[in-house]
């Protein structure tokens, strides 16, 4: 099983309601979905309705090296996580720019109305 799956399912696991998938969803990112950025030591989620702090999680996910074939996936685990908007945007913050490569930042959300959403952005830096 891929690392990315595991943590997903490690994130889904985490011991919150079962509830549907539904309404909450990612209006925005920064890098955005599909980006190729420099360094970036911002990553921020946006979504369509307030969360649960408490029941939010999130990872970043290197899943590739230029010029390492075979790098396999790393977690990144250098942030801290701070809400705004209102408990809409989830910005995490790194001690240290990320590295050229491609990530995936996966994350778990619950909406004021208590139904999960897993979700994924891809981007890549340069």
């Amino acid at each position: 099983m891929k690392l990315r799956s595991i943590v997903l399912a490690s994130l889904l696991a985490l011991g919150l309601p079962a509830a549907s998938l539904a309404h909450t969803s990612v209006v925005a990112s920064t890098p955005a979905a599909g980006a190729t950025v420099s360094g970036p030591k911002l990553v921020s989620l946006t979504f369509g309705e307030a969360l649960s702090p408490s029941t939010t999680g999130v990872a970043i996910v290197m899943t590739a090296m230029p010029g390492m074939a075979n790098h396999g996936e790393m977690i990144i685990r250098n942030f801290t996580q701070g809400w705004s908007e209102g408990n809409r945007k989830l910005t995490l913050s790194l001690r240290q720019p990320l590295r050229a490569g491609s990530y995936d930042l996966l994350g778990q959300a619950v909406g004021a109305d208590g139904h999960r959403m897993p979700g994924m952005v891809s981007f890549r830096v340069k």
